[in-house]
């Protein structure tokens, strides 16, 4: 009877250390929604052109539903680490976003909010940087999933854009934008073509320069972009080439 009594206490001893392991305990539910809500992304952003080439780098910790995230350019590591383009942030995706530049000590703030007019979908942000004293109001009206318009005013200033945007059955966008500090119009043409291949004509009426893009996005093989632009202003019309490249990591 002894030993029996003491078998049945070993195995309850053994049960409780096991318990809390077990698939429906609480212990592993609560790690496992602790470890899902945590997320780590990877980022590496090349551009090149005739004169040179640069690249940019961030990683993106998530922590729920807010995102913590560091950056740094090809100066911070070129010549030994240094403290040269980077920066940390702080964000909660749709409602704000405090930025940090490290060797600047300068600090971004961006806030971000929807209200509705009319039941229409009015997106507001707000954008100051405290090391140029700088803020910028930018609001965008969503009257039918087809067309939209939007403003961008810098305070203080009679730098202001109003732009309209048409989307043409998901396949082609036609962006008119008025520059009231230039009294100039800028127009935007882009089509999607090849599935998920995208190609954009602009053309700037102040400085008479004309660009081609042909970009692509895609989750498997990163995305790119290539620009040609030229300057219909000069004698000679050389066009000028970039190249972007992205290639994201998610662990």
């Amino acid at each position: 009877e002894q030993r029996t009594n003491a078998a049945e206490n070993n195995t309850e001893f053994l049960s409780s250390l096991v318990s809390p392991l077990s698939p429906n305990s609480s212990l592993l539910s609560s790690l496992y929604c602790v470890s899902s809500t945590m997320a780590m992304k990877a980022s590496v952003k090349g551009k090149f052109d005739a004169g040179k080439s640069t690249g940019v780098g961030s990683l993106a910790f998530n922590a729920g539903d807010i995102k913590l995230r560091a950056t740094m350019t090809d100066a911070t590591l070129v010549a030994g680490p240094t403290l040269n383009g980077l920066s940390l942030a702080v964000e909660k995706p749709g409602f704000f976003m405090v930025e940090y530049n490290v060797p600047k000590k300068d600090v971004r703030f961006q806030f971000m909010n929807t209200v509705r007019i009319a039941e229409k979908p009015l997106n507001l942000t707000y954008i100051h940087s405290r090391g140029d004293n700088r803020t910028i109001v930018d609001g965008s009206l969503s009257i039918d999933p087809a067309n939209k318009i939007s403003a961008n005013y810098m305070v203080g200033t009679n730098n202001c854009k109003l732009k309209y945007t048409y989307a043409h059955g998901g396949i082609a966008t036609f962006e008119p934008c008025y520059d009231l500090a230039k009294n100039a119009w800028d127009f935007a043409v882009s089509r999607k073509v090849y599935g998920g291949d995208m190609l954009k004509a602009t053309y700037q009426t102040s400085s008479k320069l004309l660009g081609m893009e042909w970009s692509r996005n895609s989750k498997y093989t990163g995305s790119f972009k290539v620009c040609a632009s030229v300057n219909l202003a000069e004698e000679v019309k050389t066009p000028k080439l970039t190249a972007e490249t992205t290639w994201n990591l998610e662990m």
